[in-house]
C-alpha cells in the first residue's frame, strides 16, 4: 500500500526543500507549491491526503487557500496543518475557524512536523468508533451519518471539516452530557491537539453557524463546557 500523499505549501525555498526531504525520507510522496493558485490547483487535480499550509504567502495567504479548500464538497475532508512563524493566539483561532485541522509554529524540529503529520493522518474520519454500520442521528431537521461522514440540515448536505464531523457526531451520540473543553479536546481532536482555551470554542462557533436553524441543538453550560440539546 502506497504512503499517503501530503501538498507542501511553503513559499521559503529552504524551508520547503527541508520539510519535503523529511517527510520523503519517512515514505510519504510529496508535492510542492510556493504560491497559494498553484497550491489550490494541485490540491484539486492531485487530490493529496493531507495539505501543510504556510500562512504567509504571497499573493493568496494560507487562510484564503484554506478557506476555500474547505469550501468545495471534494476538499472539505481534507486535513490541514497550519505552518506559520507566527505563534499568537489570534493566528492559531484563525487557522482553525476556517478549517485548518492543528497548528505548528515556526521554527519546529523535522522529528516535531513528521509526529504532527502522521497525528493528523491517524486520526481519520473519526476518532471515536462510528457505531454500527449504517448508523444515523436525526434530531429534527439534522440527520448525522456516520458511514457516509455526511451531515444534512433539512434535507440539504452542509460541507464540515473533518474536526467539525468529529465534534458534532462525539456531542450527537452523548445528548444531555456535560463535556469540557478539555476532554473534547482528548476526546474528539486527539492528545495531539494545539491546545488553547479557544480552541473548541472556535470550532464550536462554526458549527452552530453551519447548522442554522438548529444551531440551539449545541448548548453552552457555562464555566464547564458544552453538551447536545437532549431530547424532551
Amino acid at each position: 500500500m502506497s504512503k499517503p500523499k501530503i501538498l507542501i505549501v511553503e513559499d521559503e525555498a529552504d524551508i520547503l526543500e527541508i520539510i519535503a526531504y523529511n517527510l520523503s525520507r519517512e515514505g510519504f510522496r510529496v508535492l510542492s507549491s510556493r504560491d497559494g493558485e498553484e497550491a489550490l490547483d494541485l490540491a484539486r487535480s492531485e487530490e493529496p491526503d493531507l495539505v501543510l499550509l504556510d500562512l504567509m504567502l504571497p499573493g493568496m495567504d494560507g487562510i484564503e487557500v484554506c478557506r476555500r479548500l474547505k469550501d468545495e464538497p471534494r476538499a472539505a475532508e481534507l486535513p490541514i496543518i497550519m505552518v506559520t512563524a507566527k505563534g499568537e493566539e489570534s493566528d492559531v483561532v484563525l487557522g482553525l475557524g476556517v478549517g485548518a485541522d492543528d497548528y505548528i509554529v515556526k521554527p519546529f524540529s523535522p522529528r516535531e512536523l513528521v509526529a504532527r503529520v502522521k497525528a493528523v493522518l491517524r486520526r481519520g474520519p473519526l476518532k471515536e468508533k462510528p457505531g454500527p454500520a449504517g448508523e444515523r442521528i436525526e434530531r429534527e431537521g439534522l440527520a448525522i451519518d456516520a458511514g457516509k461522514f455526511q451531515v444534512r440540515v433539512d434535507g440539504e448536505t452542509v460541507p464540515f471539516t473533518a474536526t467539525e464531523f468529529r465534534l458534532l457526531h462525539y456531542l450527537a451520540r452523548h445528548p444531555g452530557r456535560v463535556f469540557t473543553r478539555n476532554q473534547l479536546l482528548a476526546r474528539v481532536i486527539g492528545d495531539e491537539a494545539v491546545v488553547i482555551d479557544r480552541n473548541i470554542d472556535v470550532h464550536v462557533r462554526s458549527l452552530r453557524k453551519k447548522l442554522g436553524p438548529y444551531r440551539e441543538l449545541i448548548e453552552t453550560q457555562r464555566g464547564v463546557g458544552y453538551r447536545f440539546k437532549d431530547s424532551d
